[in-house]
């Protein structure tokens, strides 16, 4: 689909114009309840509907759907992020006031670095057809590694701080304390970061790696470089909100990455058929509509799966505790006086 610069302009000064209301709504840091995270996720999936119908009107049916198999994958994924901003928040102790202002400028650190790596992947794509060969395998790898992860059950203490936040932190230093939402403090007549400042970067840059995975994710779903963006921007933009409405939740998707690891895998298998197919050698091409089918079914069953998994643990748990009070309660008067009633 050809997208003149005046449309690239339009939609790039609309989604900035969305972001700006997001940050004057949330610029007093305060406690998000679940209300309003509820609201504003609600209307973050409602935009990108919108968007995604505006493009089946005026752009067709192909890339109306496009869009909405790359905005459910990359949704998916960055639903699986969520559990390392949560090891991120816990491990820099944000108070919970705070934690919806480092989201919102960590996401838009990464939807920006985003930006780049889509602009690279684009003129990759252009240019080098083998390109998608090297997409399908890494997707395929990365699919066998997330299985891998999960069944190895990692702990909360896989998160370290990645070589890029350490030499920052060695070259300007670190207060402290949090000093409200101050990025920069001054401390002994020196120049410091604040603690709010690290964990923004953390956010923004950890996102990174899983950029590695998502864009060439929904590389296989399109190669038209404006769905790509704005699928990723309409997924991420979503996420702070996500974030304080799941909660909970996100612990009781014990299936999730065993979902992903099959999305993963299957458009890894599409990139590679379509490079195949490009090359001339006859094979089957995976249509658009088969694969957001395959997407939907996968995230249903896995969310379904979780959810009944996450109970009968949740059971078994309880049961095990009143087995266990049961067989520690000491015996009481009235047992000892039932007892002798028997024996009478």
């Amino acid at each position: 689909m050809e997208i003149s610069f005046l449309v690239w302009v339009l939609t790039i000064a609309g989604l900035s114009a969305l972001i700006a209301v997001d940050f004057f709504i949330g610029r007093k840091p305060h406690d998000v309840s679940m209300k309003e995270a509820g609201i504003w996720t609600v209307v973050w999936i409602a935009l990108a509907g919108l968007f995604g119908l505006g493009l089946l009107v005026f752009g067709g049916g192909k890339q109306g759907g496009e869009f909405f198999a790359g905005f459910i994958t990359e949704k998916s994924l960055s639903v699986d992020n969520l559990f390392v901003f949560i090891l991120i928040m816990t491990k820099f102790a944000v108070p919970s006031k705070y934690q919806q202002r480092v989201l919102l400028i960590g996401v838009l650190i990464a939807l920006v670095l985003r930006a780049v790596f889509i602009a690279a992947g684009s003129a990759m794509i252009a240019n080098f057809s083998w390109v998608f060969y090297i997409f399908g395998a890494f997707l395929i790898y990365t699919a066998w590694k997330l299985i891998k992860e999960a069944r190895a059950e990692e702990t909360d203490e896989d998160w370290e701080e990645n070589k890029l936040l350490k030499s920052v932190e060695r070259r300007f230093g670190v207060a402290d304390r949090y000093h409200g939402t101050k990025l920069f403090i001054r401390e002994h007549g020196k120049r410091v970061m604040t603690p709010m400042l690290v964990v923004i970067l953390a956010i923004g840059t950890t996102d990174v790696l899983f950029a590695l995975d998502s864009i060439p994710a929904i590389f296989g779903l399109t190669q038209d470089p404006y769905i790509v963006f704005t699928a990723n921007a309409f997924a991420l933009m979503g996420l702070r909100q996500l974030y304080f409405l799941l909660g909970g939740l996100l612990r009781k998707l014990v299936h999730l990455s065993y979902g992903l690891s099959i999305i993963l895998g299957f458009i890894g298998v599409k990139l590679v058929l379509h490079a195949l197919h490009e090359n001339g050698v006859h094979v089957p091409v995976i249509s658009t509509p088969v694969s957001l089918g395959v997407i939907v079914v996968v995230l249903a069953v896995t969310t379904v799966t979780s959810l009944r998994a996450s109970k009968k643990q949740a059971a078994a748990e309880a049961a095990h505790q009143v087995g266990e009070g049961e067989e520690g309660r000491a015996p009481s008067s009235a047992d000892g006086d039932d007892r002798a009633e028997t024996r009478r």
